[in-house]
């Protein structure tokens, strides 16, 4: 039986056709379902899990995502504003909202220069990742909606800050399945546990369950607690083949007389469990790698889940998503000069030690590599309960930073501005949706086609709006 990528809406078409004339009826599907849209995204009728074409040919193949949760400071990253070293103690002419009380202008304690040939200005805190500036692209006109994490963690991982939907890596599994199948499609990887708002950050929502991101603690070093119940205590490799071939034969006797996308998933996760003990023991297994390639990483936490991330995307997995680590680490609302230094310390080196990896690998090309977290910080400085300056930064929704490199995207290039302090995007703000509109059309799809049949609606990771950014495609 062929399965629908869009789930479970379409199947009395095609039982008819399947089952007249003997079955001949069948020899019509593809083109039928293509005028429906099934197979919007040009997918061969097999599996969810199987590998389609997108609408039309992608510069990038699978994403590499770190995330900075928390909300790191654009204007000590990438937006420089010199007009805050010269209103610094000062009160500025912008005056907004923010979450909690701020006072005045708060000069950035980092230094900024320019690097490569396009001059793009960036921090002293991402020095290395600097090296390749001519390859990024940075978005200086982010805007969220709110400035509360969980609402922009969803914004900016499922497209929609009040109701669970499906990630961004979901959606891109849904669109281009995987390349390997013995491994999942769509990791995040998160050290010491859950960002803020758990597993809805990588959340299948209404998507099949296969879909679905998997978690991963990159603190561990052995198998056996990076990826839990990865062995069987209980059964040899065959013993569990037999078993899983009953319960296939179970399932699918009780499929018969239903069509349930969550079933198909059920099924297919013990298929991707079964084969993981063979492959993902090796795709995790960072010892495998030169002693050159280790050092170049680094050998520390961040180190090694990027280095992890390499060798998944090399192996065919679409997303995987890097999480800077439990809870909010960059949510500095005071002592940033010292918090931030800390932070970027442990991801600058990693990297640009990936950029360079994919390089040298000829994969750059057709990775697409994102930075960012779900907003960014004030440049006016926060006040502690008893009114004196805590030295860090409130939430910024108003305008914040998120720049790409790799797979389609004009490096050594800005696109839109904040004002001059960096309070609010002035030119060209780009919504969140933007972003998500740009990150599909790299990957070879109509963001307004890439929809998904639920509850009664076609649904989309994009809602009812956003615009390519396409100041910043190659």
């Amino acid at each position: 039986m062929f399965e629908d990528p869009r789930g479970p809406s379409a199947f009395s078409r095609r039982r008819m056709l399947k089952t007249s004339a003997l079955g001949m009826g069948a020899l019509g599907l593809a083109s039928i379902l293509g005028d429906e849209g099934a197979l919007a995204a040009g997918a061969s009728p097999g599996g969810l899990l199987s590998a389609r074409r997108p609408h039309f040919p992608g510069k990038a193949k699978r994403v590499v995502h770190f995330f900075l949760n928390g909300g790191p400071s654009h204007v000590d990253t990438f937006d420089p504003k010199p007009a805050l070293a010269k209103y610094d103690g000062r009160e500025i002419p912008t005056n907004l909202a923010t979450e909690r009380k701020t006072g005045a202008a708060f000069a950035s304690p980092f230094k900024f220069r320019r690097y490569g040939e396009s001059g793009l200005e960036i921090s002293e805190l991402f020095a290395r990742t600097a090296e390749h500036a001519d390859d990024i692209a940075v978005i200086r006109s982010m805007v969220a909606q709110v400035p509360n994490h969980e609402p922009s963690l969803m914004l900016m991982n499922c497209g929609d800050s009040v109701q669970a939907r499906p990630s961004v890596g979901a959606w891109v599994m849904y669109g281009l399945g995987t390349e390997n199948e013995n491994l999942p499609g769509f990791v995040a990887m998160c050290p010491g546990g859950y960002p803020i708002k758990d597993a809805e950050n990588w959340s299948n929502g209404f998507l099949p369950g296969v879909y679905q991101g998997t978690f991963v603690d990159p603190r561990h070093r052995e198998i056996d607690r990076l990826i839990e119940n990865i062995r069987s205590p209980h059964a040899a490799r065959e013993a569990q083949r037999r078993q899983l071939d009953l319960l296939r034969a179970i399932d699918e006797e009780h499929r018969r007389a239903r069509e349930d996308a969550r079933l198909d998933a059920r099924i297919q996760s013990f298929e991707t469990a079964f084969r993981m003990q063979m492959e993902a023991a090796d795709a995790f297994d960072v010892g495998l790698e030169p002693e050159s390639v280790r050092e170049m990483y680094g050998d520390t936490v961040h180190g090694r889940q990027t280095l992890i991330a390499r060798r998944l995307l090399e192996r065919g997995v679409r997303y995987v998503q890097l999480w800077h680590g439990a809870g909010q680490p960059w949510d500095d609302h005071a002592n940033i000069a010292q918090n931030h230094r800390a932070r970027a310390a442990e991801i600058d080196g990693p990297i640009a030690a990936l950029i360079a990896d994919l390089k040298r690998r000829g994969m750059f090309e057709d990775t697409l590599v994102i930075w960012g977290g779900e907003f960014g910080r004030t440049p006016t400085v926060e006040l502690d309960g008893g009114g004196k300056a805590a030295l860090g930064r409130d939430h910024n929704h108003y305008g914040f930073s998120v720049w790409m490199a790799g797979g389609g995207i004009k490096g050594g290039t800005a696109h839109g501005a904040t004002d001059d302090f960096g309070f609010q995007a002035v030119r060209d703000p780009t919504s969140v949706h933007d972003l998500h509109a740009t990150i599909l059309h790299l990957l070879g799809f109509d963001h307004e086609r890439l929809t998904y049949r639920y509850a009664g609606r076609d649904f989309r990771l994009t809602d009812v709006s956003g615009e390519v950014v396409r100041s910043i495609l190659a």
